[in-house]
């Protein structure tokens, strides 16, 4: 290292030099034998290695020295060569002139030894320019250092962070170089400034010793977190000695550095406290299981690992046991204990559990917090890398045994951020007269939600029924590629004299949502689902229904249904094999085509040979459609139900061709002419996708769908007890004329292709060739309740055990009966034999 000579600082700067000779100020020592001093400051208008040396050799003209001489960097230098030569050193080391900058190497050298250098320091000057009172401040104090969270700005910089543990002995100086303090005496108010322990700041060898004493890795980085750096590579590069690791500077790296010191920790280090990040779930979905900086360990001062031994014996505690209290499976967790054993006598601790679910993965580290909580992490797997998901859990009773499994991080942030937008319908709680009243953390327009893949993964909506005093929220979020919904209900809403604002219990559910488990709320993204949940002193189930996602976007609908009589909530989710007929009813079907209903993609299947009509009801179990009957028809004849009403009048909807139709062939069709996309596809020999079906070109199109109001689904719960499980074409397609065409769009002729073979053709000369077949949610099927046949199995129970008593008390009433017959009649015999007296008046 290159130290500065005091004696000859000061000679110059005293003008006392004996002429004719040529000392030189700065020379190349060893820090290992070397006796030194060094500082440790904040950075203002410094003097560097070239300036230093050209005043001293005298290559400065006059005005320039003098410029020099009056820098605050200048007088620092002279101040620390007059305290380091009253202290009795020699040398002085200081880092704004003892390095050279212009050589990357000299530069990459010293910032790798930095930390090294200010162990091997015999004292450490702190000059706090900004302290201008004769004592060390122990209380924050806004007023004097508001920019630096109410303490000298020397605690908020990064690189003294080092400089305050490493040295073993620091002298404090105020802004006129008064010692004001040493950090033995101060260890208590620099431990309450810092949040280092005082082990840490008494001997910097704890950093080194055995994993009992040493601070984890998200400990040392929760010191760092508020800290800055004038660049953003000095973030990372000012924390190597503290995790002793070395690595080239690359300035212009940026971020990219931090992630390259994560990597080489854990070369180094068997620390998985490294991924407890964020240990509050504030930041979102991150693509990388490694932090973007510091400041993403903010909070993490109090985690702690744990030994191997000790991760399975508290693992073991979360396992499932019997009545008696013994591990149902404790086969695996002797086993587990085993396998322990056997990386402890390798010397390999790569110990974690990781509880693969259809999320992604849920990972337990072998650290903990303040309240001995194992920590967790949630990842996303994607093809064969898994990606972190930020979301504070907790680990509950496992499912599956723990075990050993190999995984492979993705250590990159994704460039763009992801959006997935939420089309909100919630036109049918209105119908029982609940209306939104209020979302949180941010109001929403033109009912879509934006959720990010890095943050804004939660929005709350209240919906409130004032007449009936009943409320609920909802919900919604983004959790590993799945949307995901939950009811939170105001529970004794009528007990309360006023009720509480709309935007203060969206805040409590927000809380409460927050830090929730949600595996079992989640909504996969290829299928329709419903979640009904009981809302408490009611008759109603609040019932959220998410349609599939599709390029981004996801429809959710919010309704209130009458409840089954389950009274309790909320139920999982529950799938239909049959698309649902929703307000976004879009279809499903294996083999079909696709096109757009008012401007938004459907999927259409063909019509069978059969007349196909819209409102036709029939059974759809094995992929056909087989028709049983026709609504309107059922209405008008059981009900007397005129159909012609305005109220189940068809809508008629603009049809028009899929924005995946090429421009090409979109350019020569005519304003009434349209081509569908084949949606199911096969591989052929050459290993290309071909599609099941052709293209099909309709004339005149027109889309007719059943209407979506209260009255049509009235109606549609009044035929619920006869037809409930049917499927009901919803929308249909009619045109004047259409065939198929090939590849290049054009007629295909002979085996009857010329024209679609199930079209039907009405007494209008129109054909019905393409329709929707979906499942009313009032003709849905509500799945077995587990809980409510346990409920209805114990009144049984219940009313078997009573059932002989009432039998018998019957009985005994019965006979009551008889006797008192038997007596009255046996009376009446004997007055009859008996005189009788008649008085004469």
């Amino acid at each position: 290292m290159r130290l500065l000579d005091v004696s000859a600082v000061l000679d110059r700067e005293r003008d006392t030099q004996p002429t004719g000779l040529k000392i030189s100020v700065l020379e190349q020592l060893d820090d290992k034998t070397a006796k030194y001093a060094i500082l440790s400051h904040r950075w203002g208008k410094e003097v560097d290695y070239d300036e230093l040396a050209g005043l001293v050799k005298m290559f400065m003209d006059e005005q320039d020295r003098d410029e020099v001489r009056q820098r605050d960097g200048y007088q620092k230098i002279i101040k620390s060569c007059e305290q380091a030569e009253k202290d009795g050193y020699r040398w002085l080391w200081i880092d704004t002139c003892c390095i050279n900058k212009d050589s990357s190497a000299e530069l990459s050298e010293a910032i790798n030894s930095m930390y090294q250098w200010y162990r091997n320091s015999q004292i450490c000057y702190v000059y706090l320019n900004d302290v201008d009172k004769l004592v060390f401040p122990t209380e924050q104090d806004f007023s004097r250092f508001g920019r630096s969270n109410g303490w000298p700005e020397w605690f908020s910089r990064g690189w003294t962070l080092q400089e305050l543990i490493a040295p073993t002995e620091i002298k404090f100086f105020n802004k006129n170089w008064v010692p004001i303090g040493t950090k033995q005496d101060l260890i208590s108010t620099l431990e309450e400034i810092t949040g280092i322990p005082e082990e840490v700041l008494n001997d910097e060898q704890v950093l080194r010793s055995t994993r009992l004493l040493r601070p984890s890795v998200a400990q040392i980085m929760s010191w760092a977190a508020d800290r800055k750096t004038s660049r953003v590579e000095d973030r990372a590069y000012s924390l190597m000695g503290l995790f002793g690791v070395n690595m080239p500077m690359l300035y212009g790296e940026g971020s990219k550095a931090f992630q390259r010191l994560q990597l080489e920790i854990i070369r180094v280090s068997s620390d998985h406290s490294i991924f407890a990040w964020n240990p509050k779930g504030q930041l979102g979905e991150h693509g990388s299981v490694l932090a973007d900086d510091p400041s993403c360990f903010r909070g993490c001062h109090s985690i702690e690992t744990v030994y191997p031994y000790n991760f399975v014996h508290i693992l073991g505690g979360y396992m499932r046991r019997d009545l008696l209290g013994r591990v149902l499976d404790s086969a695996s967790l002797v086993w587990l204990r085993q396998r322990v054993r056997s990386l402890q006598l390798r010397h390999s601790l790569q110990l974690c559990r990781w509880d693969v679910t259809n999320l992604g993965i849920q990972a337990v580290l072998p650290c903990h917090d303040r309240d001995g909580d194992l920590i967790t992490i949630d990842l996303e797997s994607r093809g064969h890398s898994s990606y972190r998901w930020s979301c504070p859990a907790r680990i509950d009773i496992l499912n599956t045994s723990p075990e050993f499994r190999s995984l492979y991080f993705a250590y990159t942030q994704d460039a763009v951020k992801s959006y997935h937008h939420l089309r909100l319908h919630d036109r049918r709680a209105s119908w029982h007269g609940f209306t939104r009243c209020g979302t949180f953390p941010r109001e929403i327009t033109d009912n879509t939600v934006t959720l990010s893949s890095q943050g804004n993964t939660l929005i709350i909506l209240v919906y409130a029924n004032n007449d009936a005093r009943s409320r609920f929220a909802v919900g919604l979020g983004y959790y590993l590629g799945s949307v995901w919904a939950r009811v939170v209900c105001d529970q004794y809403p009528a007990n309360q004299g006023v009720w509480t604002s709309c935007a203060d219990f969206a805040k409590q559910a927000y809380d409460i949502l927050w830090n929730a488990p949600i595996e079992k709320f989640y909504f996969l993204s290829h299928t329709d689902h419903v979640m009904d949940t009981h809302l408490p002193q009611s008759v109603w189930d609040a019932r959220i229904v998410c349609g599939s996602s599709y390029q981004g976007y996801a429809d959710v609908m919010i309704a209130i249904e009458q409840c089954p009589g389950c009274c309790f909530g909320p139920r999982q989710p529950t799938t239909s094999a049959n698309a649902l007929w929703l307000p976004w009813a879009q279809g499903r079907a294996d083999v079909g085509h696709e096109l757009e209903l008012d401007e938004r993609s459907a999927c259409f299947r063909e019509c069978s040979g059969e007349s196909t009509a819209l409102g036709d009801y029939g059974d759809l179990s094995d992929g056909n459609f087989k028709h049983c009957g026709n609504i309107f028809e059922d209405i008008q004849k059981h009900s007397g139900i005129e159909s012609t009403d305005l109220v189940y009048h068809p809508v008629v909807s603009r049809v028009s061709s899929c924005r995946r139709v090429s421009h090409s062939r979109r350019a020569q069709t005519q304003h009434d002419i349209l081509v569908t996309v084949p949606i199911k596809h096969f591989v052929n020999k050459q290993g290309n996708a071909e599609p099941t079906l052709k293209p099909l070109v309709l004339y005149r199109p027109k889309g007719l769908s059943l209407p979506n109001s209260e009255e049509f689904e009235l109606l549609l719960k009044a035929l619920s007890t006869r037809l409930a499980g049917k499927c009901l074409v919803t929308t249909v397609v009619q045109c004047s004329e259409s065939y198929r065409v090939d590849d290049e769009g054009m007629q295909m002729d002979a085996g009857g292709d010329s024209a679609l073979d199930g079209g039907v053709r009405s007494d209008q000369g129109t054909i019905t060739s393409l329709c929707i077949i979906a499942r009313p949610l009032a003709w849905r099927k509500e799945p077995a309740c587990a809980e409510r046949r346990k409920q209805f199995k114990n009144i049984r129970n219940l009313g078997n055990i009573f059932m002989p008593w009432r039998i018998c008390i019957i009985f005994l009433r019965l006979g009551r009966l008889r006797n008192l017959r038997e007596t009255s009649r046996r009376r009446m015999e004997q007055s009859a034999s008996q005189p009788c007296l008649v008085w004469n008046a």
